[in-house]
């Protein structure tokens, strides 16, 4: 019976239900490697078996509901009282039950200490649910030790589920006391020196990304109590920074009673009063815990308590913040409508998004635009004119509507037809000489972006800055279009002959699926992941690296990998020790940092900003995703066992013809993805040097920080580039790219359609009914493309870009507008993809086969419908997302 009234702290069976809301958050926290002092639940089948033995719940509903009814009438609080009181009387005249006495006696003598000192703490399961605090309404018993106490408290607990001030709490709000039932969580006390309360938002603006912390000495009941003004610390979220200090002068402090259980107020010495209670790396320390608890409670903002004993911290509790001023930090402050007509430029023209555009989910910045654009139309040509024989185009290719990227495929009937032909004449040419062609593109990329890299970026003109941006964006352009022109038509090719063979001349019942003959093979994602998984099991044998890499925030991290050493408290970590980990990361970064998430240049790769690939190293290290290694050897055994049992099986012209399309499939996948992963080996030097221009032009005036340069158009940089090289001052854009942003925001919110206007054909084919995102007649069901097998009920997180990243949790189904091999890191972690682009070809197929993940692709609304933390069922069978009714 034990075993149903207690649960271990951790224990994963802390649900709401079982550990109330208190305690399903620590238990939460203590999965996660948070520091929260050790304990156990005493569950709500304990309060229930209590209630029913003792009869009392009749008369608790019947009280109840006279103490609800005094609400109407403010003169009959009395009545409200009363009610309550005689409620609490019920229970503490009420019995014990012999086997949840034993249950509760059994786990408390096993906590540490002849006589543990603990915190007894209510856990109602109405407590801290989504919009509702319901901080106080129920007890905490502090300083409690021995058995009869600890067995007082806990009744006492029970009792406080129906203190007056809580009846007209849940009252107001319209929660049934039928439907309520309460736990109890029981934990190790510890003699705090400091105590306080953190939010992981700032509760005076509104900033997401400040996080404000009160802090004073002792316990943190006098500053619940009002006894003591605490100090105020404003700190940077990404940096830990410490902005804003405010040091309050403090009288007194809580502490624990020697003898006895409870707590007493005594004053505070005279050298305390005026000082600090946290220094610059204690509040950086303490931030960086509340990002950890933010993240994983889903990006929520979060009410945290918090003590801090011999220079360890230790979390109290944790629960989301209710309310929140609008944000005013620097988002933009006004919003826009987003425009309702989608206006082709060419009236006559019909607009698609597909090929390079597909790299292009979000609405594009100014600079993109303006410079990458002209070159995507330029590079589109030329491959109809070279392998498809369409020289005469008129107006552009390429071109944005809503600043979302089209290619304009208004083609005449003559020349659709010579573009087959010609396609068709030459495909044997393109395909067998696809993987030389990449090769040698590849090779060219990588020496313009050596030239560059050669010479240091002070040394560079203003103008020389822009040019070399512009010549790196036109050599990663150029390698997508030998991509397109070789690679990927070769691998999509290659596949869909195999499939189409294998099923219709080769399967037979109780035979494996085509893909399963495809899996198992390594590409630059895989060694990509492997190589991080293999840094991830070197830091896990480096004692202090490994616990500072555990409980620091990825964010801290990424800023920490400029610094000689680690910022303090470093946990014992070697100086040695912290070079040798850089040194290794550094290179992981300078192989694999380069990937894309979005070929505009404005977006961040890991180079960059290296957060998110340090947050799935943390994944790594604590454990939450599994092997890479294990898995490839998994899919390639498989692969192997299968196309054995083919082979035994098989004769003659059967057999020759599976071998020869199996070898030309599995040749061609890993290439597609290797050439993926290339499109952005110039990025790093690209973006270091328009951020090296901005920076100049920010110190002039122009605008405020360096990424504000992507905001500007080509033309506009070019004039301002001249002036800095002629030293002539520069016009402020500040308004400007302030307008910007906020239309940007707006145009993002839109769902851009697949070709314009709707119902169109290109290249005679109805792509609107190929389309994945067709309607469903269920509004709870989204279609798409069934890219991989299987079906997973789980929780949805909709991350928009690699911003996001620190949001996903082992289990989580990603949802996201499209996903590169950058994104490749959090399959290891997902338990499902979902994606608004790409088709049952793309790299999110790919990939979530290699994983083994359901995937539903091309649903082109999936990230505007659903909602993170929403439960969703992937099924890659179907090619279906069913929405949870909420």
């Amino acid at each position: 019976m034990a075993a149903e009234y207690i649960l271990s702290l951790a224990d994963s069976r802390a649900t709401l239900a079982l550990a109330g809301g208190k305690g399903a958050s620590l238990a939460r926290l203590s999965q996660a490697g948070l520091p929260v002092l050790d304990g156990f639940h005493i569950t709500t089948a304990a309060y229930l078996d209590f209630v029913a033995e003792n009869r009392l719940q009749e008369r608790t509903l019947a009280l109840a509901s006279v103490a609800a009814l005094a609400l109407v009438d403010p003169a009959h609080y009395a009545t409200l009282e009363a009610a309550a009181c005689a409620i609490q009387d019920l229970f503490q005249q009420a019995a014990m039950p012999v086997a949840i006495e034993a249950a509760i006696v059994l786990a408390y003598t096993g906590l540490p200490g002849e006589v543990p000192r603990v915190a007894v703490r209510s856990s109602a399961t109405a407590e801290d649910l989504p919009g509702l605090s319901f901080a106080g309404q129920q007890e905490t018993y502090l300083n409690v030790h021995g058995i009869p106490s600890v067995l007082e408290s806990v009744k006492s607990c029970w009792a406080s589920l129906w203190t007056a001030r809580a009846i007209a709490y849940r009252a107001q709000h319209g929660i049934r006391p039928e439907d309520l039932s309460l736990a109890v969580v029981v934990q190790r006390l510890v003699r705090a020196g400091a105590s306080g309360v953190m939010f992981t938002a700032n509760p005076a603006n509104g900033r997401r990304d400040q996080v404000m912390i009160t802090a004073a000495w002792g316990l943190g009941e006098a500053i619940v109590g009002g006894l003591v003004t605490p100090d105020t610390l404003t700190v940077n979220k990404a940096t830990g920074q410490v902005i804003e200090r405010q040091t309050a002068r403090k009288e007194v402090e809580t502490v624990l009673l020697e003898s006895g259980t409870g707590t007493r107020e005594q004053p505070l010495p005279e050298n305390l009063r005026d000082k600090a209670v946290l220094s610059d790396q204690e509040a950086a320390t303490l931030a960086g815990l509340g990002v950890r608890i933010e993240t994983l409670f889903g990006g929520v903002p979060m009410d945290i308590e918090w003590t801090l004993a011999d220079g360890e911290f230790a979390i109290v509790q944790a629960r989301p913040v209710t309310a929140l001023p609008p944000n005013s930090g620097d988002e933009p402050e006004e919003q826009v409508e987003p425009p309702l007509e989608w206006k082709r430029p060419d009236p006559r023209g019909v607009y698609g998004r597909g090929s390079i555009t597909e790299q292009l989910p979000e609405p594009l910045t100014p600079l993109f635009s303006s410079l990458g654009g002209p070159i995507i139309d330029q590079e589109t040509r030329r491959i109809y004119a070279e392998y498809m024989g369409v020289k005469e185009w008129k107006g552009p290719i390429f071109d944005t509507i809503n600043d979302y990227a089209y290619l304009n495929m208004n083609f005449s009937q003559w020349t659709m037809f010579r573009m087959v032909l010609s396609s068709l004449l030459i495909a044997q040419k393109m395909l067998s000489g696809a993987g030389p062609r990449y090769r040698a593109a590849r090779q060219h990329y990588i020496e313009v972006v050596q030239r560059y890299q050669a010479r240091p970026l002070a040394d560079y003109r203003a103008a020389g800055l822009l040019e070399g941006a512009r010549q790196l964006t036109r050599q990663a352009i150029s390698l997508y279009t030998v991509l397109q022109t070789s690679v990927i038509p070769g691998a999509s090719t290659s596949e869909i002959m195999f499939t189409q063979t294998y099923n219709h001349l080769i399967k037979k019942a109780g035979d494996p699926q085509a893909p399963v003959f495809l899996m198992g093979f390594v590409s630059t994602p895989i060694r990509a992941e492997q190589a991080l998984y293999d840094l991830a099991e070197w830091a896990k044998a480096q004692g202090g690296l490994a616990a500072h890499l555990a409980a620091t925030p990825a964010a801290q991290l990424a800023s920490e990998l400029d610094r000689p050493a680690p910022l303090p408290p470093q946990g014992g970590v070697e100086l040695e020790t912290w070079s040798e980990w850089r040194r290794r990361f550094v290179e992981h970064l300078v192989a694999y940092g380069h990937s894309t998430y979005d070929m505009d240049f404005s977006r961040a790769v890991a180079a960059d900003d290296p957060a998110p690939l340090l947050e799935t190293c943390r994944m790594y290290l604590l454990g939450k995703a599994g092997s890479p290694y294990d898995r490839l050897q998994t899919l390639a055994g498989r692969r192997e066992q299968a196309t054995q049992a083919l082979l035994k099986r098989l004769r003659g012209l059967k057999r020759w013809i599976f071998l020869k399309q199996l070898r030309g499939a599995q040749k061609n996948a890993p290439l597609r993805e290797d050439g993926l992963s290339d499109l952005g080996l110039g990025y790093p030097q690209l973006r270091r040097m328009l951020r090296e221009l901005g920076s100049r032009l920010a110190r002039a005036g122009m605008f405020g920080q360096a990424d504000d340069v992507f905001w500007l158009v080509e033309q506009e940089l070019e004039r301002a580039a001249a002036a800095l090289d002629q030293g002539q001052p520069v016009e402020s854009m500040l308004e400007t790219i302030r307008q910007r942003k906020i239309v940007w925001k707006a145009e993002q919110r839109l769902v851009a359609p697949l070709v314009l206007p709707p119902g169109s054909k290109l290249l005679g084919i109805d792509v609107e009914k190929l389309s994945a995102a067709r309607a469903s007649d269920d509004v709870n069901v989204i279609k798409g493309f069934g890219a991989s097998q299987g079906k997973v009920t789980a929780t949805a997180r909709v991350l928009l870009g690699p911003q996001d990243f620190s949001l996903m949790q082992p289990g989580d189904v990603l949802v996201a507008p499209i996903t590169t091999p950058a994104w490749t890191p959090l399959f290891a972690v997902a338990s499902a993809i979902v994606t608004d682009i790409g088709g049952p070809l793309s790299h999110s197929s790919i990939v979530a086969r290699e994983y083994g993940l359901p995937a539903v692709l091309g649903t082109g609304v999936a990230t505007r419908r659903i909602r993170s933390g929403q439960r969703i069922t992937v099924d890659g069978d179907a090619g279906s997302v069913t929405l949870e009714a909420e």
